[in-house]
């Protein structure tokens, strides 16, 4: 299998920090969560620039929205029986 990695398109995880302000502790927990896609090489994680531009993006976008249980339908409000 070819190597296919182009570094223009793919950030550090120190470089996604300055870019957005998040730690690069929380880039390892979302790509450890399986949220961002990253390839590991050395000892340095790297992430597509463009997925973390998309993801700071969609946070800011939601604001406080992101902190609440119930906005991605993976947990449902109970209803209180009349």
């Amino acid at each position: 299998m070819a190597d296919t990695f182009d570094p223009t398109q793919w950030i550090t995880t120190s470089e996604a920090t300055a870019l957005t302000g998040y730690a690069a502790a929380y880039f390892r927990q979302l790509i450890a969560q399986g949220r961002l896609h990253a390839q590991k090489r050395g000892r340095d994680w790297f992430l597509r620039k463009t997925e973390v531009i998309a993801y700071a993006d969609e946070m800011e976008r939601l604001g406080t929205a992101k902190y609440d249980p119930w906005r991605s339908g993976g947990r449902q409000k109970r209803v209180a029986a009349p």
